[in-house]
């Protein structure tokens, strides 16, 4: 695969954020390391850390850019392709140590995602996507493009999902889960919705959804997905678009299933 410049200085910004993250992980919490933004919603230095190595980069290359990530840092300008960034995702499983999260950079143009970079560092495993020109898997020196499964009965899909920080007052997502703990071969809840998205995308999943996200969660593995042959919508079933904040992403075959069942009002749930 021929990267875009885009994407070689995406690649080149979570590679050196992974580094850093890295380093953060190699040793225990440090006293004040971990704080939080809410009653369950982590943020962590090495979350700071990553996220200004990862702008840095992209300042450097594209000035005139916008930059919008999760920890703040970056700013929009009015009509520029906007990077979006989540410097670790995962955090709570940061954190603990669980050595399960990943960085997401993203570049849309309008409400139209171009290119997605999605790292995995404790596996070395980097997920890229271009519009256009397919999702690819970079691991041990090669690469691979990746294709959605072709899973067609839900009782043999394997699905992911997260629950919102609002979870404890207000039980979003919960009927959902239960549903899908019922009807599928099994449901996963492992704290990362970018690399969620690329294992729908490598056929590792079946389908992810999940409520109430920020564009920096969704749209480098949106784009993923997309690209290696599946569907991603709203879970309304609207258009996805940069600013869908809650994705269903599945291989297409499971999507109109999956969409009337999550649909469905509560109490039919």
């Amino acid at each position: 695969m021929r990267l875009s410049p885009y994407a070689e200085v995406a690649v080149r910004a979570v590679r050196e954020a992974a580094h850093v993250l890295m380093e953060y992980f190699a040793r225990p919490p440090a006293p004040g390391e971990v704080r939080y933004k809410g009653p369950v919603n982590p943020v962590t230095e090495a979350d700071h850390a990553s996220e200004a190595c990862i702008v840095s980069v992209l300042r450097e290359a594209f000035p005139d850019h916008s930059v919008v990530a999760e920890e703040g840092r970056g700013a929009r300008f009015e009509g520029a392709p906007c990077w979006y960034v989540d410097p670790l995702d995962g955090t709570t499983n940061f954190a603990h140590r669980l050595p399960w999260f990943g960085v997401s950079v993203a570049l849309a143009q309008g409400e139209t995602v171009q290119v997605g970079v999605v790292y995995h560092p404790v596996l070395d495993e980097l997920f890229v996507a271009e519009r256009g020109a397919g999702a690819w898997l970079w691991s041990g020196g090669r690469a691979r493009r990746l294709r959605v499964s072709d899973t067609s009965r839900l009782q043999e899909a394997l699905v992911a999902t997260g629950t919102p920080p609002d979870i404890g007052t207000t039980g979003n997502n919960l009927p959902q889960i239960v549903t899908l703990l019922k009807l599928a071969e099994d449901v996963r809840q492992m704290g990362s919705a970018a690399l969620n998205l690329c294992y729908v995308a490598a056929g590792r999943l079946d389908a992810f959804w999940e409520p109430d996200l920020n564009p920096w969660d969704v749209a480098a593995g949106a784009l993923m997905v997309l690209e290696a042959g599946g569907v991603v919508t709203g879970m309304d079933g609207s258009p996805y678009t940069a600013d869908t904040r809650s994705p269903l992403a599945t291989n297409g075959v499971l999507h109109p299933q999956l969409l009337a069942l999550l649909q469905a009002p509560r109490d039919e749930v």
